[in-house]
Order: C-alpha cells, then sequence, then structure tokens
C-alpha cells in the first residue's frame, strides 16, 4: 500500500500475493503497493527475460506450475488453513509493534517487502550524542522531534515558510525497563534553555561544531545555524540530565500520512472550534480526523486553552494518546491492507538517527514498545512558567523544583502511573524502626527550621538548595550555614525528638529515606532558635532533586493525562 492510500481489497492477503508469470517463468511478486515488484527465480530459467508489461494479479489458476524451491505451495485447496494460520499470527504479533506485524502480514514475500521498506528509510548522523542505540534490557529513551518545515504538497499554509525547520514539537519518550509503563514528556518549544556546542557532521563527512547558545528557545535547537537533530538531542541532556538512546524526525507530512493509514483518529472539543490560522474548523464534540484535517488540529493553539503553545500541546497529546488506541484496536491489527499502508507511511515520514537506520532495528524497537499497556502510558509537560524576565511573557523558564522532580523521575526509572506500588516495595526492605521515622504527623512547610550544610556535594550547592527550599518549597525558615567539618557520602538531616514533625515533613519535600534521618539534638539558627540540619551529601544531585529516588512524586500540578482515556480539549 502506498502513501496515497491506494491498494488492493482489505481481504487480500500480501503474502498469497506470488503468481507465476507464463512467460518468464518467474515467480513475482504482486503487492496492494505502487512499490516496485521483482520477480524470484524459477527453476527453469538461468537469466531474466527482457522487460516486459506485467499482466495483473490472477487470483487463481487452473494448473500453477510447480513454485519456486523453498517456496510453498499457493493453491486454494491449501489456502483456507493456511490463512487461519496467518491471522492467528498477526494477531500475536501485533502485541509486539506495528513493524513485527508487518513482517509477517507479507509471509513469504517478506524479504524483498523489507528491502522496499528500507528503501524508505531515511537517517541523519548522531555525532556521537545518544547512548549509541536503545537496548532490549534496558530502560528506552526515545526523542521525538516534530518540525514545521514545509514539505510536500498542500502543506503551504502552515509553519515557518523557507524555514530548514525547528523542533516545533518535542517529546521524549520514555519506556521502563520492565515495561511495564512508560512516560512521554513534552517539552515546550518555547522554552528558554541552553543550546550546548554541537559536533556535526558534513555532507563530505567532515566534523564542523555549531556554537552553542545560551538563554534562547527550545526550537532554536534544531535548523538554526545549521543545527541537526543531534543538536536537540544534546540540548535535552543538558536541560533534563537523561540522554537519548535514539532520536526520530518527522514533518507535516506524517501528521497526514500516518492518521490516513489507520483510517483516521478519534478527538474530542469541549466547544466549537473555527481557527483560521491553523484551518481547523468542527464543531464541539467527538470526531474522526486525519489527513489535512489531523494536520490542523495538532497545529491549532488560538482557539483552545489560554492560546498558547502550553494549549496546543495538550491537543497534541491527546491526538497521539488517540492514534496509539487506533494502532492497538482490533480494526487495524486484522486488517492487510492498514498494515501495508502503516508501514510505507510511517518508513516514509520519519528520518531516524543513525543507529536506527533499518527496519529490522525498527521492528525491534516495535517489539519492546507493543509491550506497553496503554493506561501506563503517561503524557506530561515539563513544569514550566512565564518568563519573569519579560513584561508581556511570550517565553517560558524552568519551574525548577517540580521540573527536576519530573526529571528526576525519568532518570530513575519510576512510573508516573505506579509510584505506590514501588514505594511500598521499598519500605518493605527497609528496617521497620527506621522506616517509622517516615510515619506521623508533618508541620506545615512554613513552620520548618532548618540550616543547610554542604558536606561533600558541588560547590555552592547548599546555596542552591537554600533557594529551591525558600522560593519553591515554601520552608522560609532555612539558611545557609556553610561547609559541614566533614564530607559525608549520603546526605542526612538530624533533629531533636520535638522536631519530629518538621523532619517528616521536610523528608517528604527532599525525597529523604528513613535511614537518612538521624534523631539527634538541634542547634541554635542566626535567630537564637532551634533548628534542624541538613548536610547535603555526596550523593546529592541537584536542588529540587528527590535524594531517595523511589520516594520520588509527581507534583501536584503536573500536566498529565494517560494514553487510555479520551479528555475533550477546552
Amino acid at each position: 500500500m502506498d502513501a496515497q492510500g491506494r491498494g488492493r481489497a482489505e481481504d487480500v492477503d500480501p503474502a498469497d500475493q506470488w503468481v507465476l508469470n507464463p512467460d518468464t517463468g518467474d515467480y513475482e511478486l504482486r503487492l496492494p503497493s505502487s512499490a516496485p515488484q521483482s520477480p524470484v527465480p524459477g527453476p527453469r530459467r538461468a537469466t531474466p527475460a527482457p522487460e516486459r508489461e506485467v499482466p495483473a494479479p490472477r487470483r487463481r489458476r487452473a494448473k500453477p506450475e510447480e513454485p519456486p524451491p523453498g517456496r510453498r505451495d499457493r493453491r486454494r485447496p491449501a489456502k483456507k488453513k493456511a490463512k487461519k494460520k496467518s491471522r492467528g499470527k498477526k494477531i500475536l504479533l501485533w502485541t509486539g509493534g506495528t513493524m513485527a506485524f508487518v513482517i509477517l502480514a507479507v509471509g513469504t514475500a517478506g524479504y524483498l517487502y523489507l528491502q522496499h521498506l528500507n528503501d524508505n528509510i531515511e537517517s541523519l548522523p548522531d555525532d556521537g550524542a545518544s547512548t549509541g542505540g536503545f537496548q532490549k534490557d534496558q530502560a528506552i529513551n526515545i526523542l521525538l522531534i516534530g518540525t514545521d518545515k514545509r514539505t510536500g504538497s498542500g502543506n503551504d499554509g502552515y509553519g515557518d515558510k523557507g524555514s530548514a525547520g525547528h523542533a516545533d514539537t518535542t517529546l521524549l519518550l520514555h519506556v521502563s525497563k520492565d515495561r511495564s509503563n512508560a512516560t512521554a514528556l513534552s517539552i515546550p518549544r518555547d522554552l528558554i534553555v541552553d543550546i550546548p556546542d554541537c559536533p556535526t557532521t558534513q555532507e563530505d563527512g567532515s566534523t564542523k561544531v555549531i556554537a552553542g547558545s545560551s538563554g534562547v528557545r527550545f526550537n532554536q535547537s534544531l535548523g538554526q545555524s545549521g543545527r541537526t537533530p543531534s543538536c536537540t538531542t544534546r540540548t535535552v541532556t543538558e536541560l533534563t540530565g537523561v540522554k537519548p538512546d535514539n532520536f526520530m524526525v518527522a514533518d507535516f507530512n506524517a501528521v497526514k500520512t500516518l492518521s490516513s493509514a489507520v483510517g483516521g483518529v478519534e478527538v474530542c472539543l469541549a466547544k466549537d472550534i473555527d481557527d483560521p490560522d491553523s484551518h481547523l474548523n468542527l464543531p464541539a464534540g467527538k470526531h474522526t480526523i486525519e489527513g489535512e484535517e489531523a494536520l490542523a488540529f495538532v497545529r491549532t493553539r488560538h482557539s483552545v486553552g489560554f492560546g498558547g503553545d502550553l494549549s496546543r500541546i495538550e491537543l497534541q497529546q491527546q491526538f497521539l494518546s488517540s492514534l496509539m488506541r487506533k494502532l492497538k484496536s482490533n480494526d487495524t491489527l486484522t486488517s492487510p491492507t492498514k498494515m501495508v499502508k502503516l508501514a510505507e507511511a510511517a518508513t516514509e515520514a520519519l528520518t531516524v538517527d543513525s543507529k536506527l537506520d533499518s527496519i529490522g532495528k525498527l521492528k525491534d524497537l516495535g517489539l519492546e514498545l507493543g509491550k506497553l499497556d496503554t493506561k501506563n502510558l503517561t503524557f506530561a509537560t515539563v513544569p514550566v512558567i512565564d518568563n519573569p524576565a519579560e513584561p508581556k511573557p511570550v517565553t517560558v523558564v524552568l519551574k525548577e523544583g517540580p521540573a527536576q522532580q519530573v526529571f528526576d523521575m525519568v532518570k530513575n526509572d519510576i512510573s508516573f502511573t505506579e509510584v505506590k506500588k514501588k514505594e511500598k516495595e521499598k519500605k518493605k526492605k527497609e528496617d521497620a524502626a527506621v522506616a517509622a521515622r517516615l510515619e506521623g504527623e508533618k508541620s506545615e512547610p512554613s513552620e520548618v527550621r532548618v540550616r543547610v550544610l554542604n558536606g561533600g556535594a558541588s560547590a555552592g550547592s547548599a546555596g542552591r538548595e537554600l533557594t529551591y527550599l525558600q522560593n519553591q518549597a515554601g520552608v522560609t525558615k532555612s539558611e545557609n550555614a556553610g561547609n559541614a567539618p566533614a564530607d559525608l557520602a549520603k546526605t542526612t538531616l538530624e533533629y531533636a525528638p520535638d522536631q519530629a514533625d518538621q523532619a517528616r515533613a521536610l523528608a517528604e519535600i527532599l525525597g529523604l529515606s528513613g535511614a537518612a534521618m538521624k534523631p539527634g539534638k538541634s542547634v541554635t539558627n542566626s535567630q537564637g532558635l532551634p533548628t534542624m540540619t541538613l548536610t547535603l551529601g555526596k550523593d546529592f544531585k541537584g536542588a529540587g532533586v528527590k535524594l531517595d529516588a523511589t520516594s520520588a512524586k509527581a507534583p501536584e500540578d503536573l500536566q498529565k493525562s494517560t494514553a487510555d482515556k479520551v479528555e475533550c480539549a477546552k
């Protein structure tokens, strides 16, 4: 099936499309696609015949010739049994990913069809910005980059005309090591970041270092000054502390072709939308959209929410959730035609990094992603606030504490949907008496008194943590007490028995384990009042970052949703 949607009836199995050409004596593959057909040499001819017009595929022959060696008989009496087996395998393999399904769907024609799909794939150097490729036995981090570059027909009304393309829509997809859950973290295009220097491979094979930029929009990490997706990858690592395994890039055509390949995706609007900028015109309610209408949906922003990029991100997450559900639906997995269309659309629409440049590697990735349950796939957005440096903010900056919490959860492979389960497992491992230090009444943050010491953390850590405690966590009665007498391997909190309620409150804020809480004595702060002592050890990861990864929780005001639910855009 080609990207334009031409094809045979849905009851035609591509695996059945091997027919004998009586003029050449060769078996030829007749796929429901516009892809070139490749002959398989038969036993009777040593050299191919001159090229000539190929007759249309015939579904039945009275006396078929013997099939080529190694290829099973496709005569009608055996087809019923073979088709039943093929369907069963297709449904089983779908749980392992779209590409695996497609490979099986073409059956004995698989090798040649894979070669055709390989020819569709475009790749770019990763320039050492990635880990070198995902591993089947490890957590997976894939960077998905949507650009506003105009390519193909019908896209003149969108994006930045003449641009090399910006990082317009970016998601960091984290898949847990045990494949039980995943997080798709949206990075706002207008987020102010520092773009690091970027070594980039040139067409002649040489390497050019593109100078970094400080305090610029995230979307400038791609396209501007010759920056490639590897530059965006480096920027994400600099921002989040997570190094992606691979990247994928898609432009406007990907939304149109992929949504059409699955027969449209369902979306929901809480109000009527008529947006002349994105060309979206839909009444309130549920709709099935594809092609141009799907692109208009993910591009609109002025008519939803606050009319900015953050509101558009919610629409995009809704669209991707719906696409995920459609990919896993029976309507898709039982249709060979849709699966071939999807394989064609995906391989033509996506540009991947050089470590993911074959259909075999994409199939392996699909198998890993296919293990996910959509109820445990969380879509979230990096916590941000309006840029305080702008009188009329048009950009955003990190909301430091909550953003670091989110990054820490991704880095430490903590689910946004199964945190409670992990906390219980952690507490079982702790001594009951130690774990009990976390149980009981907790003071309000404004009532917590603590002094902060640097006991082995990087220079300036105590000051940065103090800023976080006072400005983000509400612990206003805190102060910087300089360096500790000695370095510690682990961060500790020492407190007097009558300060236990304050200690539990601070432990929750900082993500301290019971083992990090040290009952002892209080000291006197600069106001002459009794106070606790927080000593930042060598395990300190940064201001606002949870110290005990297994106790990390998503910020209460985090914008998030799960892929198994339909939420109408407001």
